[in-house]
């Protein structure tokens, strides 16, 4: 199970990262528990608008799909499959969500935007 502190910790931990290239004020980062259901989020002063909901969907997509957005896009391209499949709108397959995983079970999904997807997806990496 991840805890409050616990998500609140991988949220800190995105913010130093992105304080590393001056990028912390740009983003926005959530942090789902293992529904999908969001336990800890933050909008930054210069993230774009449509920021606040790609990360929250972002992290909602790792915590269900058990795997990271990301992948979950390039499989979607690679067989053909419409986002729409899932029959979920808030499933995305853009980069910047990954799943946080505590002796091998997803117990949650960070996600992060604002940025470019690989950018949110490496900041999102260096939170776990």
């Amino acid at each position: 199970m991840l805890t409050i502190a616990q998500a609140e910790l991988i949220v800190q931990r995105v913010l130093r990262c992105a304080a590393q290239d001056n990028l912390e004020n740009n983003i926005a980062v959530a942090v789902a528990d293992a529904h999908g259901e969001l336990m800890c989020f933050t909008r930054r002063d210069n993230a774009p608008f449509p920021a606040a909901v790609l990360a929250r969907n972002k992290a909602y997509t790792a915590a269900r799909d058990r795997q990271a957005s990301s992948s979950l896009g390039a499989w979607a391209k690679k067989t053909g499959k419409d986002m729409g499949y899932w029959t979920d709108d808030r499933i995305t397959g853009i980069a910047g969500g990954v799943p946080v995983i505590v002796d091998g079970k997803v117990v949650g999904g960070v996600g992060v935007s604002g940025l470019d997807e690989w950018e949110d997806e490496r900041l999102a990496l260096a939170g776990l």
